[in-house]
């Protein structure tokens, strides 16, 4: 009899710990609500898709750096393209500007800005080929040289080296000949067959 009677007030007292613990936890959350800072939630984010593919054949490209900077934002993020040229990023806030930057090796550098105003977005790249570059130390053989290999016609050096003249050339020529001759044709130094013969 006396153990069930030190069991039943074992039980009330648990009972009453329990209650009066999750009372004193409504209480805590009623002030610390009044007193504390509001909850605020994140802000929406959108999944961003981008692929990097080859400009000339459509061909991903794997391993290429894509990096995100938010405009007015210090920081960036890089990520790192698959083996299908694709790359996900899903914790950019709707609503803001990033400026998109692809770097590959053997490839030009691409850089853009996009607003990002959807849920979900999907961004297609095509990288070149790094054009030929100029320098002003190559000699002037090497330029038509590399001209010629750029499929541009090198055939006008040739010319002027062969010494064959233009057309045009050759008619200022033709003119200062006859210019030497005189209008008539004649020498210089016969007289006109106008002017009176000396007797």
């Amino acid at each position: 009899m006396d153990a069930m009677w030190h069991r039943s007030i074992l039980r009330f007292a648990v009972i009453a710990a329990v209650l009066g613990l999750a009372a004193s936890v409504a209480v805590l959350a009623q002030t610390s609500s009044h007193r504390g800072r509001k909850y605020k939630a994140p802000p929406a984010t959108t999944r961003i898709e981008v692929t990097i593919l080859r400009n000339d054949d459509g061909d991903p490209i794997e391993n290429a750096s894509v990096i995100f900077q938010l405009v007015g934002d210090k920081g960036n993020m890089e990520l790192k393209t698959n083996e299908d040229g694709k790359t996900v990023i899903d914790v950019l806030p709707t609503g803001s500007k990033v400026l998109l930057q692809v770097i590959a090796k053997g490839y030009q550098t691409y850089g853009q800005e996009y607003d990002i105003d959807k849920p979900e977005m999907a961004l297609e790249v095509k990288l070149k080929r790094p054009g030929q570059q100029y320098s002003i130390y190559q000699k002037p053989s090497e330029t038509a040289d590399a001209g010629s290999k750029s499929g541009k016609p090198a055939d006008a050096a040739k010319d002027t080296k062969a010494g064959d003249a233009n057309p045009k050339d050759k008619a200022a020529k033709g003119k200062s000949q006859d210019k030497s001759t005189g209008s008539t044709g004649q020498n210089a130094t016969q007289p006109p067959a106008s002017q009176p013969q000396p007797q």
